[in-house]
């Protein structure tokens, strides 16, 4: 996958997926949205939005293992919805570990807020900044990354 190029990046969970934006040639990456999941699976038509929107020439999915690095239940999901990605948009998609994403996103919400530049409301975006947290990490060290 291009370094130079855009990615859109997600942070998968059970009733949401987080979705950012980076580039090496940004200033890393910024939280877009956040799509709800339904018994069916995700927002496709918002993602397929997002997609025609941003043009990414690849795709980075955050992947949750346990701590330990070992298997957990929406690991199983993140991976299934990172062959669907592939499957549906033909780009390149990566895994990148994603532990302890959510709580650096949760450290950046708190000094944002600390600082005014968010608000208590703003937390609904929570997952997509931690999205944000996974393109980053992609980008400091792409090597590390899984192909799908």
């Amino acid at each position: 996958m291009k370094l130079d190029g855009t990615v859109l990046g997600f942070d998968v969970g059970a009733k949401r997926i987080g979705v950012a934006v980076g580039s090496a040639f940004g200033s890393g990456a910024r939280a877009l949205a956040v799509i709800d999941v339904h018994g069916s699976g995700p927002d496709w038509q918002a993602i397929d939005k997002l997609r025609a929107e941003w043009r990414p020439d690849g795709l980075v999915v955050g992947d949750p293992m346990t701590m330990e690095g070992g298997d957990q239940p929406i690991r199983l999901r993140a991976h299934a919805f990172a062959r669907e990605l592939q499957a549906r948009y033909q780009l390149p998609v990566v895994l990148v570990d994603e532990r302890s994403s959510s709580v650096e996103a949760a450290q950046r919400f708190a000094l944002d807020r600390a600082e005014g530049r968010k608000r208590r409301r703003d937390a609904a975006a929570l997952d997509a900044v931690a999205a944000a947290v996974i393109i980053e990490r992609w980008l400091a060290a792409p090597h590390d990354a899984t192909r799908i």
